[in-house]
């Protein structure tokens, strides 16, 4: 009983003091630093030992200019611990403060002249100039460090310190020397670079480093510098270049085909067609083994598809049909299938043959989540021929064996939206309503949308004449009726203007004008938006859309600026932020350091 008693009062003090801390804290970011002092004396008269106390009460001193009392708080710490050399480099960014540049000198050189005594200071006396801003000083102790004692593991914070510091050809140089002797940091050295290259390969710091890499292959040959031009094409999207560099790899090293297999699918996503048909054709040629050829020769026909004219509608049917000679209509070939299926449904418009086929897949011996896919596959293309009732029996049916399996929580969403196109907009928000916890964000973001234009658009109109134009719409879409989708949400934009529906309309309309190459029409219904709803949910996505017909199709860069300004500025919790900073800051000409 004492001792529960005991443990009890510490797991009291210990919330109280963390409480405490707390408090502490919230008075400092508020700027009431006599408060947060008082707070932060108590808490270091408690806990005398804590340095992160002690650098905070230090702090609180000095927000309130009172450079003298911190100075004999520091005296008095270094006083009880002259062996905390770090100490001297806390006192002497007091003086800087205090605009004494001598005294802080003189107590910056004193801690680095410890490092004579004791290499291993180091990594204490380089944080703490670091943590202070010192970052000069902090390479120097670094430097000093690493010329006393080479073996200090102390290369990659050089490197870091020289890119903090502007000294990117010097940060690069020490990266890749660092490299040379140990490949494990790898990861973190790529992470560090990303934040001085960017996708521009005209950009200062990717032309530097490309220099470098070829400056090295040339004097010193290694795989390695290939392998970080080829990771330097990559970021710049010049998945043609870094192929160069990754067939050299594998003629050097005669390794696998993984890394030219990845680069080819990273191609195919980012709609490189030519150069992943280059190199998954480079990879078949070279390849011994059967699976690897499969999802090669696959990949390729995706890639046809993706590209497919009327003309090349028969060649891509025989192609389909050779690889199905080969390799069989069997358990190891769903995806090829399923693949064969869309195709011969929504390019060919033949959904009877597609559904027959699939039909025939699910009595193959297959595992529950191959069934899955068959059966999402089945419900598409019948949600495709209007026939919704069928649709919702295969989706229901995922749902329930997969229930909790991402694949089951598609399904679910799939009856929403299923619902939602024959217009059963109740069934559909309440397959929503539990689809807007769901744990796959994409699924849970697709779920609340689809929920609030429901929502949204059943309180003005209890008839819902509107929503079910629009929904219909939507299936024309999904249909791949462009034209037709575009013409009805024309009519809803001129029968229901004014109403909630039109910024949606607008905006979907504007998106199927961009899939038809009609760019200066969607530009028009980005443009209605942002005059008319600007203050809208969807008005991040006007001046997105807008931005980036600007910056790429319609050539008006200086317009595109102001439009990602927007977002910075007004839509600060918008998904396309990061992109918006990102290509401002790009449009602007800032030099990524």
């Amino acid at each position: 009983m004492k001792s529960f008693l005991t443990l009890l009062l510490v797991c009291f003090f210990a919330l109280a003091n963390a409480q405490n801390t707390v408090l502490a804290k919230q008075y400092f970011d508020k700027g009431e630093f006599e408060k947060a002092k008082l707070s932060y004396q108590n808490l270091y008269k408690q806990y005398p030992g804590r340095v992160d106390l002690f650098m905070e009460l230090i702090k609180c001193y000095q927000q309130l200019e009172d450079y003298l009392g911190a100075e004999a708080l520091i005296n008095e710490k270094i006083a009880k611990r002259p062996k905390q050399y770090q100490l001297h480099i806390i006192l002497g960014n007091n003086y800087d403060l205090l605009g004494n540049q001598e005294k802080a000198t003189e107590n910056y050189e004193y801690a680095l002249s410890k490092l004579d005594e004791n290499p291993n200071l180091v990594y204490r006396l380089g944080t703490t100039f670091e943590r202070l801003s010192k970052l000069r000083y902090a390479l120097k102790t670094y430097q000093k460090g690493l010329g006393l004692n080479p073996d200090l593991n102390v290369h990659y914070q050089i490197g870091r310190l020289y890119g903090e510091l502007g000294e990117i050809e010097n940060m690069y140089n020490s990266f890749f020397d660092m490299m040379l002797t140990n490949q494990n940091y790898r990861p973190n050295i790529e992470r560090s670079l990303s934040q001085f290259v960017t996708d521009d390969p005209a950009n200062e710091n990717n032309i530097l480093l490309r220099k470098i890499l070829l400056k090295k292959l040339q004097t010193k040959p290694d795989v390695l510098w290939n392998d970080f031009l080829s990771w330097l094409f990559i970021q710049q999207k010049q998945y043609s270049k870094a192929f160069t560099q990754e067939k050299a790899i594998y003629q050097r090293t005669e390794g696998s085909l993984n890394r030219l297999i990845d680069l080819a699918y990273l191609a195919k996503d980012e709609k490189d067609y030519d150069s992943a048909r280059e190199i998954l054709a480079y990879v078949i040629d070279r390849n011994t083994n059967p699976d690897v050829d499969y999802n090669a020769e696959r990949s390729l026909l995706q890639i046809e598809v993706a590209t497919l004219t009327r003309e090349k509608m028969d060649e891509v049917e025989s192609k389909f049909n050779m690889l199905f000679d080969t390799y069989g209509r069997k358990n190891t070939t769903i995806g090829l299938q399923l693949d064969h299926a869309r195709f011969v449904a929504f390019r060919k418009n033949d959904p009877k043959s597609a559904i027959k086929d699939l039909k025939n897949t699910l009595k193959l011996r297959i595992n529950s989540f191959q069934k899955g896919e068959v059966k999402i596959a089945l419900g598409d293309i019948l949600v495709f021929s209007e026939q919704f009732n069928q649709a919702l029996i295969y989706y229901s049916q995922v749902q329930k064996s997969l229930k909790n399996n991402v694949v089951g929580q598609q399904a679910r969403f799939k009856v929403a939206q299923t619902s939602y196109y024959k217009g059963d907009f109740g069934w559909a928000q309440t397959q929503l309503k539990v689809l807007r916890s769901s744990t796959t964000q994409l699924i849970a973001n697709d779920a609340m949308e689809l929920s609030l234009l429901i929502s949204d658009n059943s309180l003005e109109d209890s008839t819902q004449v509107a929503l079910k134009k629009y929904a219909r719409a939507s299936l024309l879409a999904f249909q791949e009726k462009n034209t037709e989708a575009i013409n009805l949400l024309t009519d809803i934009l001129t029968q229901h203007k004014g109403e909630a529906i039109e910024d949606e309309a607008l905006l979907k309309q504007a998106r199927l004008y961009e899939a038809t190459n009609q760019y200066e029409k969607a530009a028009i219904n980005y443009q209605l938006m942002i005059d008319n709803y600007s203050d809208g949910i969807l008005a991040d996505d006007a001046f997105f859309g807008l931005a980036e017909l600007k910056n790429g199709i319609l050539l008006e860069p200086d317009s595109a600026k102001e439009l990602y300004e927007k977002i910075i500025f007004d839509h600060q919790d918008s998904i396309y932020f990061v992109e918006a900073r990102k290509k401002y800051r790009k449009l602007r000409g800032d030099a990524i350091n």
